[in-house]
């Protein structure tokens, strides 16, 4: 355990800000829990204010320093006040409307980010030994990397999915910015000591791939929201009924997956089985995709959660669901993550069911934690079949939630994970990084401009 002194002094770019509104915004305050103060500063792009979780120096990076977007985003806001508002929320996609999205968020991020002098300057200002990152985007690359330039400190960035690998792989405009893409990873690497992945599959994938060290480090939880080992299980409905629960985002399509287990859930009350679903997502997501789940009787929409209630209602429920797709390419995407709420879901003592392509490192995290049922294949009777099973058998339930539980206290409490993340930080900041080459005759950071 280091002493106070001993922590590196930690600049934080990312997106999402430490609060408990976002899986990554999560994932950061648990990860930075009891960090000093003064050794602790970040540059985020978020519109939100930090939370209290985490204490520190904070910096939000202005939207006017994007210009390209800023722009839009106002004329978008301009537009939306004049346009009819009657399409229903959960229509159904329009593919020619995607397209052109896809396109728009590829120029923007394409596009020209200023980082103005006084933001440089509170840069140097914090004087970190370790720059570290989430990214996601080329304009999160760009930003990192400025920051490492001007703090000379050694950057270390943390990858939540592989998006490396396909973000802009689809062509847009022409191929440009998948070309910045693979060009920012690059530059992201020149500058690093380090490497973090979500998971320990991405972690020895990155690391064979990048040939960087990397650590592997996801969400953690806190003690206090740990199940009790000697409480029972959640006391039996009157109703007998089994509660599956979902907690989680309906994006990436895992509304599809989700209603395939609506599904079977229905099949099964049909039959006298007494069973439901309950879903909790967050509230955009219940407006977007909430009509997909409609129609199925025994699937009931139980809103969106506050943070603060998540630990106690993961607690009472019978059985916990996680899914992911199986389309091709949110499995390329997601292949090697690890859902933030996984550690919060074995950490409430509870049976997960899991609903997604077996060689997803979430699924395989679930069958190496043996806390619940994998159905790895896109398979109706499989998975009603495991369905079944965890509401016809108690004693199993119970035993898959405390090996789970168990699991979870190993490898998923804060205080335990939070030291071995500052230890890790701890030596990227003494090692040493290879020099980038000259910006002449490699491949250059273009479109970040001084101010």
């Amino acid at each position: 355990m280091l002493s106070a002194e001993e922590y590196p002094r930690v600049l934080v770019v990312s997106a999402a800000v430490f609060d408990r509104s976002t899986g990554t915004g999560i994932t950061l305050s648990n990860l930075f829990a009891g960090w000093p103060a003064d050794r602790l500063s970040q540059l985020y792009t978020e519109d939100a204010t930090p939370g209290a979780e985490v204490r520190g120096t904070f910096n939000r990076f202005a939207p006017r320093n994007a210009p390209v977007e800023y722009h839009l985003f106002r004329l978008r806001q301009r537009t939306r006040r004049t346009a009819p508002t009657d399409a229903p929320a959960d229509a159904p996609p329009n593919p020619a409307r995607a397209r052109l999205r896809s396109q728009l968020r590829a120029f923007v991020d394409v596009s020209p980010v200023r980082v103005p002098t006084d933001v440089r300057s509170w840069l140097r200002e914090q004087r970190p030994d370790v720059v570290y990152a989430t990214l996601g985007s080329i304009r999160m690359m760009r930003l990192a990397v400025t920051a490492a330039q001007e703090c000379e400190a050694p950057l270390v960035p943390h990858f939540m999915d592989d998006w490396p690998s396909t973000l802009y792989a689809g062509g847009q405009l022409l191929g440009v910015p998948r070309l910045a893409v693979l060009a920012g990873v690059r530059e992201v690497l020149r500058h690093s000591s380090y490497g973090m992945g979500i998971s320990e599959a991405m972690a020895r994938e990155f690391e064979s791939r990048y040939g960087l060290p990397f650590a592997a480090f996801g969400n953690c939880v806190s003690p206090a929201d740990f199940a009790d080992p000697s409480a029972p299980a959640a006391t039996r409905r009157e109703d007998g009924t089994v509660d599956l629960v979902y907690v989680g985002g309906l994006h990436l399509d895992r509304w599809r997956s989700l209603r395939r287990i609506g599904e079977s859930v229905q099949r099964l009350a049909g039959r006298g089985v007494p069973v439901r679903l309950t879903v909790h997502a967050p509230a955009a997501d219940l407006g977007r995709y909430g009509g997909r789940l409609a129609g199925l009787p025994a699937v009931r929409m139980g809103g969106s959660l506050p943070a603060s209630e998540v630990p106690g209602a993961l607690r009472q429920a019978d059985v916990l669901v996680h899914v992911e797709a199986f389309a091709e390419e949110h499995r390329r995407y997601t292949r090697y993550s690890l859902s933030t709420k996984i550690p919060q879901y074995l950490a409430a003592g509870r049976p997960v069911l899991g609903f997604g392509p077996a060689e997803l490192a979430s699924m395989a995290h679930l069958s190496e934690a043996e806390a619940g049922v994998v159905v790895g294949v896109d398979d109706d009777a499989a998975l009603t079949d495991a369905v079944g099973t965890l509401c016809a058998e108690a004693e199993l339930r119970s035993r898959l939630g405390r090996q789970g539980l168990a699991y979870a206290l190993r490898h998923h409490r804060t205080d335990r994970v939070a030291a071995r993340f500052a230890e890790v930080l701890r030596e990227a900041a003494h090692r040493r990084v290879r020099p980038p080459a000259p910006r002449a005759g490699g491949v250059s950071l273009r479109g970040v401009d001084a101010g």
